[in-house]
């Protein structure tokens, strides 16, 4: 069967395709899109429509189409019912040239006045750009060899108010587009299949944990006591209650106390709230993972954390090498392992075991040293003058004790921490430690920590019901945490945290 058409249909000229619209044309937009909604009514058309059912995936609807006669102008193909948003709409005569999108793809319809009908036709006088309509026609090929629907019959979904971004002038700022994701989403390149990947590797994330024997579990958000980090919570407060509450700023402590409890391997998967700065790699609002592994230690976690990166980068379908941050990125396992003060030594040429040698090598960083301890002054150095040089990934180890005051000593270097931080393009995505489970020791490092806060807030941060769990015994076990949202950053090549967090925190726009 041949349908004659245009060979390369032109566009019909449309306002909203001419650049930026100012505020006359986007009321006359606005007016027409207004009385293209009352003729539907007119017509006894919901606007809004019904439910729809048998529509094919598009990409499904391609892939049949490469079995097809590959003919030039063939329109004799099996039937085929496909349903989407008006991505293009274009006009030749007693034809009409949409372009429909669905999540899986797009694909090419041709409407002819012949063939639907002129019942249909007063519906196609009626589209929009962003319309959702649904189509049943014969799946071909146009003359210039384009895979298309040609419909037979057209039903009206949903008719779009607004007017599209164009293809020009659209969404080009950043800051808009996170705003308003919903168009982001239909409009912008690859943002779909961002997101898409980001479910991906979550459900790797939990598949490779379950596998392994792991339990998942949910946490309360809402909290007594801000522990398991050094940030600052957001507060709220019960009414029923009469109780000051904090959002958790960690999962940590109450997989910590399932421990304790003989649930040996836990995870949970879940939101953390910092009331803290926002930037590329920061969001107040963000996804972490914690999983705990009873008789375990840092180095099983190690083994854990690259199973997991290694499953993630496969289902994202992310190369085994790439670009990403000026730092060539290689996943292929082992995953390098590197002492924390060997890598200041061999950026900075400092002795990382002489305080006067590291608060020199500091001074010259423009870290201030005056009254600091000298563990975390060698802190401050390692991330002003190490982290940027990792392209990784990278297993950082052997911390120094002072800094970790939830984590294990090493038997043998009780100054050195049980530990690792991994390191990709100089961004960190993962922390493990062996679990510190001595109930006075914790105590201790606990109140060494809340020293420099006022009596009143350090009594608020001392989780001293933790302490109690610890004390009934929780076995030897290593903790991972891993910052799902940076994880996808990496794995998908995103250049900010707010590209994979589908609606993140905003200031309020200037005049709101």
């Amino acid at each position: 069967m041949h349908v004659s058409q245009p060979t390369d249909p032109a566009p019909v000229a449309r306002p909203e395709a001419s650049g930026p619209a100012t505020a006359t044309t986007k009321a006359a937009l606005e007016k027409s899109r207004r009385d293209k909604l009352d003729k539907l009514r007119s017509l006894g058309i919901d606007p809004w429509g019904h439910r729809y059912d048998g529509a094919q995936p598009i990409a499904d609807v391609r892939t049949a189409a490469a079995a097809l006669d590959p003919a030039p102008d063939f329109s004799g193909g099996p039937t085929v019912r496909v349903a989407g948003r008006i991505m293009l709409l274009r006009s030749a005569g007693s034809l009409v040239f949409i372009d429909l999108a669905d999540r899986t793809g797009r694909i090419q319809v041709m409407l002819g006045k012949k063939q639907v009908g002129p019942d249909a036709w007063k519906v196609i006088d009626c589209l929009d750009l962003g319309d959702l309509i649904g189509v049943d026609g014969r799946l071909g090929h146009s003359k210039t060899g384009e895979v298309t629907v040609f419909a037979t019959g057209i039903e009206f979904l949903t008719k779009s108010l607004e007017t599209p971004p164009d293809k020009y002038h659209g969404l080009v700022d950043a800051d808009l587009r996170q705003r308003m994701r919903y168009l982001d989403l239909i409009h912008g390149e690859g943002v779909r299949d961002r997101f898409v990947a980001r479910s991906r590797i979550v459900e790797a994330v939990r598949r490779v944990l379950t596998e392994r024997g792991y339990l998942e579990i949910e946490g309360p958000t809402l909290q007594e006591t801000a522990g398991g980090a050094a940030a600052r919570p957001f507060k709220t407060h019960h009414n029923a209650l009469d109780m000051p509450l904090v959002l958790r700023i960690a999962l940590e402590l109450h997989l910590k106390r399932l421990l304790v409890g003989g649930m040996e391997r836990v995870f949970e998967l879940g939101r953390v709230y910092r009331n803290e700065g926002v930037s590329p790699r920061h969001n107040p609002e963000f996804t972490m993972l914690e999983a705990y592994e009873a008789y375990g230690d840092y180095r099983v976690m190690m083994d854990l954390t690259e199973a997991i990166i290694v499953e993630a980068a496969r289902v994202a379908r992310t190369p085994t090498r790439f670009e990403w941050m000026g730092h060539t990125v290689d996943l292929t396992p082992p995953f390098r392992r590197a002492k924390y003060d060997d890598l200041i030594a061999e950026v900075t040429g400092c002795n990382p075991a002489d305080p006067t040698s590291v608060a020199s090598a500091a001074a010259a960083a423009g870290i201030e040293t005056a009254g600091r301890h000298a563990d975390v002054i060698k802190s401050d150095l390692f991330e002003a003058t190490v982290e940027k040089t990792l392209a990784g990934p990278v297993f950082v180890i052997d911390y120094p004790a002072a800094i970790c005051p939830l984590t294990k000593r090493k038997a043998d270097a009780p100054h050195v921490a049980e530990r690792f931080e991994l390191y990709v393009a100089g961004m960190e995505l993962a922390n493990a430690y062996t679990e510190l489970n001595d109930p006075d020791l914790q105590e201790e490092l606990f109140r060494t920590q809340l020293d420099g806060l006022a009596a009143e807030e350090s009594m608020a941060r001392m989780d001293t019901d933790f302490i109690r769990a610890l004390r009934h015994g929780m076995p030897p076990a290593g903790g991972l945490g891993i910052g799902i949202d940076r994880l996808v950053m990496f794995l998908t090549a995103a250049p900010s945290i707010r590209d994979v967090i589908l609606f993140p925190i905003h200031r309020p726009p200037a005049g709101s």
